[in-house]
């Protein structure tokens, strides 16, 4: 199993440190890198309007969307931290391909949708602070494709200790803002105070909570953490969840204040004078200098833009290698990479500027969020579903009552994007000259999307029941055995699938060998972690055929055989003739019943790709 973000995996220590100060400073920086996508100028452009439109009375929404976005991102520090494996590699080992490669692909969207909301926010504010023209500030942009590939190299130390510096820049920028903005503290403090003014209210609530919680960002943490090393131990995992913990609350508290600070500025400014409309980024930086009376107002508000379109776009370009690796298992060059990710998000971002001109940017905002939301679901219900394995995690799965509070949140944030995202296509088919072109592309994608997110949802579940109402497979190990015959073959290699096929296939192999032959029961599994990761998979499966495997060798052994196991992993057709050649054994025996690979016998498949394989006789047992 390859190690997500080989580069810098486990290349920070966190052993031996003499004091609990070091350890505890040793474990901080992946939640930094993550709370820059909290505060990214996606965000902005919904703070804004937020606070210009309806003052401080939206600012428990931000509060409950920090609070969601605090558990989510534990959670997926808690699977990269006792698994090993980042939110993509766990969906690898858990889906089928289909299935992999259209969450990959939606990912992939995200990341793009992301990347689209940084370029735009750095290149207004480089236009801001040095008038240079927008389309210009957007082909900038693609400069800092070089700045990743060289902080990636010093480590990832150094790039933690950069975007805590660009967060900082971006905090201490607000707490000036909030100097020359004055704002009423009592009306804030109310503002924390649940309320929905108007529909139009509810509407920007969820563009904001849209915003807050980013898909990239799951499968960003759970790899980050993976770069601290640490004891394997129990206590070490503990420690290393604790520790990480504390990180992630106070990175995300600071994100909360830079998203509340932006939008108390605009309440304070611009709600407070009435200008109700103001939700371009551009408008707030023009009207902060005649409304706060000072020059430093805007110069501070576009320094900000500017590193936080810059801190963001690093971390998304770290989300889509962890995504390409994880889901498909390849590695591309990290300079390919960025340059791809960086064109993807430059060539619409121009091309829409120079048609309809500067002033669609916040409209390009909106889409990317609209984008975004479409992809939440489809990393969140897996990562809940994935912490909440008890086989996965080890011991470390989370409680009922955190698994309840994740299914609330999950269903408050997919209903309220579904939500978004509805009212985004039916203004769609409202405004459109040909809605018949829509009606057959975006609305069918719509409902396919939904109805893969029904399927994820649910899958685990039915599976869990099947399980547990089947015991796995139709097997009580209630083996029955025949009289003994002559003994006339040596090694006897025997293919076992936990079925009542077993029985025969067992009792026939007796009678070929008798007491004195030596058995070895072979089951391989059939996953398709299995088939990725092979030996290395720890599935629920493999632990369960392991366990099973075991129990057969104990019942027959009581019986007097010399029994041997093996487990392999993977295709059967493959993986049976490598152990035979391997292991010089005289004769296999094979049932016909069994899981998917083993029902292809009674068709002769599997049986004949067999033949060609081994140099030894095939005995197949029918049921």
């Amino acid at each position: 199993m390859s190690k997500s973000l080989e580069e810098v995996n486990q290349s920070v220590q966190t052993q031996n440190k003499t004091s609990i100060f070091r350890k505890i400073l040793a474990f901080f920086g992946p939640a930094y890198l993550v709370s820059v996508g909290y505060m990214d100028p996606g965000n902005w452009a919904t703070d804004i309007a937020g606070g210009s439109q309806f003052g401080y009375s939206l600012l428990w929404v931000l509060l409950m969307s920090n609070m969601m976005a605090l558990l989510l991102q534990s959670l997926s520090a808690r699977l990269g931290i006792v698994t090993q494996r980042d939110l993509a590699q766990a969906s690898r080992e858990t889906y089928s391909k289909p299935i992999n490669y259209i969450l990959y692909f939606l990912a992939e969207i995200a990341i793009a949708a992301c990347d689209l909301a940084e370029v735009l926010g750095m290149a207004i504010g480089i236009n801001l602070l040095f008038d240079i023209p927008l389309i210009e500030g957007v082909l900038i942009t693609v400069l800092d494709t070089f700045l990743l590939l060289f902080l990636i190299n010093k480590g990832i130390r150094k790039m933690e200790a950069f975007i805590i510096v660009l967060v900082a820049i971006i905090g201490f920028s607000f707490v000036f803002e909030m100097i020359f903005a004055q704002p009423e503290l009592d009306k804030v403090v109310y503002g924390l105070i649940p309320s929905i003014p108007t529909e139009t209210a509810l509407y920007i609530a969820i563009g904001i909570i849209g915003a807050t919680v980013m898909p990239h960002n799951l499968y960003l943490h759970s790899s980050l953490v993976q770069t601290r090393k640490f004891d394997r131990t129990p206590d070490g995992i503990k420690q290393a969840l604790k520790y990480n913990f504390i990180d992630s609350t106070i990175a995300l508290n600071l994100a909360f204040f830079v998203n509340a600070a932006i939008l108390i500025l605009a309440a304070a400014t611009f709600y407070k004078n009435g200008y109700f409309e103001v939700a371009e980024i551009q408008d707030a930086h023009q009207f902060l200098q005649p409304l706060l009376g000072t020059k430093w107002a805007p110069i501070l508000f576009a320094v900000a833009l500017i590193a936080s379109g810059q801190s963001s776009t690093i971390t998304g370009t770290l989300a889509g290698q962890i995504v390409m690796e994880g889901y498909l298992n390849f590695r591309m060059q990290p300079w390919v990479r960025r340059i791809i990710t960086r064109l993807i998000a430059i060539v619409p971002a121009v091309v829409v500027i120079l048609i309809y001109g500067e002033s669609v940017t916040g409209k390009l905002l909106i889409l990317s969020q609209v984008i975004l939301s479409l992809q939440l679901g489809f990393a969140i219900i897996p990562l809940i579903h994935f912490v909440s394995d008890k086989t996965k995690m080890k011991g470390f799965h989370i409680s009922k009552i955190t698994q309840v509070a994740a299914w609330i949140i999950a269903t408050i944030i997919v209903s309220l994007n579904a939500k978004l995202v509805f009212n985004e296509i039916v203004g769609w088919l409202e405004t459109s000259e040909n809605p018949i072109v829509l009606w057959l592309t975006v609305v069918p994608l719509a409902f396919g999307f939904l109805i893969l997110l029904l399927y994820i949802v649910f899958k685990p579940f039915i599976t869990k029941a099947k399980q547990e109402f089947q015991n796995h497979s139709p097997h009580n190990l209630n083996l029955q055995f025949s009289k003994i015959g002559t003994y006339n073959t040596k090694k006897i290699a025997i293919a076992v699938d936990f079925s009542s096929a077993d029985t025969i296939a067992i009792n026939s192999a007796f009678e070929l060998g008798g007491i004195e032959a030596k058995y070895t029961l072979i089951h391989v599994v059939e996953t398709v972690g299995a088939m990725v990761y092979g030996k290395n998979i720890e599935d629920h499966e493999t632990l369960i055929d392991a366990k099973l495997l075991a129990e057969y060798k104990a019942i027959l052994s009581h019986k007097g055989f010399t029994v041997k196991t093996k487990l392999g992993y993977g295709k059967p057709n493959k993986v049976i003739p490598e152990i035979i050649n391997k292991g010089n054994f005289d004769v296999l025996v094979m049932g016909t019943h069994g899981h998917t690979g083993f029902k292809d016998l009674i068709f002769g498949t599997t049986v004949d790709k067999l033949r060609h394989k081994i140099s030894i006789p095939l005995f197949i047992v029918k049921n």
